[in-house]
């Protein structure tokens, strides 16, 4: 009811909001609220209602947006030049505008599904990094715009100020400029935008013959109105400057008509004008004059003809202020009613504003277009991550390549050292196939694109305390997330899936994820799968659908080298004591891990313990061991049917048959 009474129609369902019956419900609360906490604003230019179609865009939940680090940085910490770590927003973002600044954020976290409106912006984007004059124009004109839709959202709501008006002046003066340079395009897009223009010069015209270009920033300060706008205001002023040049003579004639050369006429706000007399020339002040205040060393008198002067100036001057008030609001109301087309122009210049910004960072970045279609392959050649490559790192940036489809490669496990790469790549493709759907360039030689309808990630590890759960809650929750809510249609990255449990447990449910997400019955989704369990590499062997990726290393003279590349096969080796030198550790313990690792890969000899190395740990084959019989037999008991001292007898038991296994 109260969206109908807004809207003055009898239905919604012009809006295209029938059967959204909780959508509906939703914004007439937020109308509802409104007016109850701004009951003197002016709602009327909250005009429609914009339905989002769920199956034209993307949802990306919270984890991914801050898994991929698109709008906030995972790391808190300051950079060594005291700036914040970059993100995808800030690599991208070359808007100049306010409003092309939140559209490209709301680009980013929503990208596209379907292939036309991708290709369109896409189109847009070519041509204005091919259109250097046109696109330079654009941007330089746009700079001098303020955030229109916030201006006209404040004048609407009356909190509007005279400096606000001024800024949508000067914003609507740069309209026929970027018009002319947006002409010349002919994307459909950038038609489209054309199209839709209209230069508000009327508005433009109102406020230029209405406001002073030095308006006070608040209208109780008055000079605001210019002088031929309002013809009693210029009456009102006129009273008010002779009043006031009858008074600035005043002192001269009075010096004269007294003889007191030390005569003053001032004003303030508590006496308001007054003639000061020093005691000394008390004897030569005339009988007309009336004493208003007495100080030490001077009397302050009136007369009744300042008297009337003051009164008749102080009465225009705040008539003059009322009026201008008055006026002002005038202004605004009329502002008001030409919200639609403010918004409307607000929308063309923040997506002109993204489109531009877009283009300027594909030239400078040497990005290139992406072919998006709804195939089920991605292949990118030579990619790049488009945040990690603007950092200065030694030696530069390696792309790296990949091949991922829904038939014999939709599944790659990918091993390697520590702080190789690993989910540097993963975020990397996440990266641009994101970007290639929001119809921007990508940091790649080439790169084709089989659309995605969800993105999903599970990487980095993190304990949820203040919910009670533990690192590898979390890590399970996530996963648990991904594996009920992806379609074949998805891509997925699982990074290091069990690492927060036991060896066999994490390697245990690491392979299940797997084989759930390989099994075309269940899943079948594009999936990249870092891991640090090697034996992970098997699942090639054994299911279709799966390729083993490793990142390459280079080992000489007992130095290790990561080389960043990515290449077909399976890793064997982790190089986790090199990364641990690398971070620091003492020496004494970078060689004791040695002497560990060399005992625990030890092939099967038959030496016991003891006699191994002095406190080395005895040897693991890593082969899974048989659960031993009285862990199958806990595992068979029915606790809840047995009382508590019978399961104490139980206990008790298991515990002597455990004593009496010892050797």
């Amino acid at each position: 009811l109260s969206l109908r009474k807004q809207f003055g129609v009898d239905s919604l369902d012009g809006f295209g909001c029938r059967g959204l019956s909780l959508g509906l419900q939703a914004a007439g609360a937020v109308m509802q609220y409104l007016r109850a906490t701004q009951p003197t604003a002016c709602l009327d230019h909250v005009r429609r209602l914009r339905v989002r179609h769920p199956d034209h865009e993307m949802h990306l939940d919270s984890i991914t947006i801050r898994n991929l680090e698109l709008i906030r940085p995972l790391a808190v910490h300051l950079a060594p030049n005291d700036q914040r770590p970059p993100t995808l927003l800030s690599v991208l973002n070359r808007t100049v505008t306010v409003m092309g600044s939140r559209l490209l954020r709301d680009w980013i976290i929503r990208p596209l599904v379907k292939p036309a409106p991708i290709q369109s912006r896409l189109d847009a984007v070519a041509e204005l990094v091919e259109q250097l004059r046109a696109r330079t124009g654009i941007r330089t004109a746009l700079r001098t715009v303020q955030d229109v839709a916030r201006l006209s959202s404040r004048i609407s709501l009356g909190a509007a100020t005279p400096r606000d008006v001024l800024a949508l002046k000067q914003s609507v003066a740069a309209l026929p400029e970027i018009r002319r340079h947006v002409a010349s395009l002919r994307g459909s897009l950038l038609h489209d935008l054309a199209r839709s223009w209209d230069d508000l010069a009327d508005i433009h015209e109102m406020i230029e013959r209405a406001i002073l270009p030095d308006a006070p920033a608040s209208i109780r300060d008055g000079g605001l109105i210019k002088n031929g706008y309002h013809p009693p205001l210029d009456e009102l002023r006129k009273t008010s400057r002779e009043g006031k040049g009858w008074i600035a003579g005043l002192e001269a004639r009075e010096r004269a008509h007294t003889g007191i050369e030390s005569l003053k006429v001032r004003f303030n706000q508590v006496f308001g004008y007054y003639i000061e007399v020093t005691k000394a020339n008390l004897a030569r002040v005339p009988a007309h004059y009336i004493r208003k205040q007495t100080l030490v060393n001077a009397e302050r008198f009136t007369t009744t003809e300042l008297k009337e002067l003051e009164d008749k100036v102080t009465g225009a001057e705040l008539s003059v202020t009322t009026l201008e008030q008055e006026l002002f609001e005038e202004i605004c109301t009329q502002l008001t009613q030409e919200t639609p087309r403010l918004q409307m122009m607000a929308t063309v210049l923040a997506v002109l504003d993204v489109l531009t910004a877009l283009a300027e960072t594909a030239a400078i970045n040497q990005y290139a277009r992406p072919d998006v279609n709804e195939g089920g392959t991605i292949r990118i050649t030579e990619g790049r991550h488009p945040v990690v490559e603007r950092l200065a790192l030694p030696g530069g940036f390696i792309p790296n390549d990949i091949l991922i489809d829904l038939e014999a490669n939709r599944l790659l496990i990918i091993t390697g050292p520590n702080m190789a790469g690993k989910s540097t790549y993963l975020r990397q493709v996440a990266l641009i196939v994101l970007m290639a759907q929001m119809g921007s360039f990508v940091p790649a030689r080439s790169a084709s694109v089989g659309l995605v309808d969800r993105i999903f990630t599970r990487v980095g590890a993190s304990d949820n305390l203040t919910g009670g759960q533990s690192t590898f809650m979390v890590e399970m929750t996530e996963t648990a997330q991904i594996l009920n809510s992806a379609t074949t249609r998805s891509l997925i990255l699982l990074d290091e899936i069990g690492r927060g449990t036991s060896t066999y447990d994490g390697l245990s449910i690491a392979w299940a994820v797997a084989e759930y997400i390989q099994d075309r019955r269940h899943l079948g989704a594009r999936t990249l799968f870092a891991t640090h369990y090697h034996e992970m590499t098997q699942l090639a062997g054994l299911r279709e659908g799966v390729k083993n990726y490793s990142v390459s290393v280079r080992e000489r003279d007992g130095e290790v080298l990561f080389l960043r590349k990515i290449v077909e096969g399976g890793a064997d080796r982790s190089y986790g004591i090199h990364v641990a030198r690398l971070a620091g550790l003492p020496a004494p313990v970078i060689t004791r891990a040695g002497e560990v690792l060399a005992q625990l890969e030890r092939p099967a000899t038959g030496v016991p313990p003891d006699q191994a190395l002095e406190n080395e740990p005895p040897r693991s084959d890593h082969s899974l061991p048989q659960p031993h019989p009285i862990i199958e037999e806990v595992r068979q008991m029915d606790l809840f049917s047995m009382t508590p001292l019978e399961a104490l007898n139980r206990l008790a038991e298991l515990q002597r048959r455990l004593e009496d296994e010892k050797p």
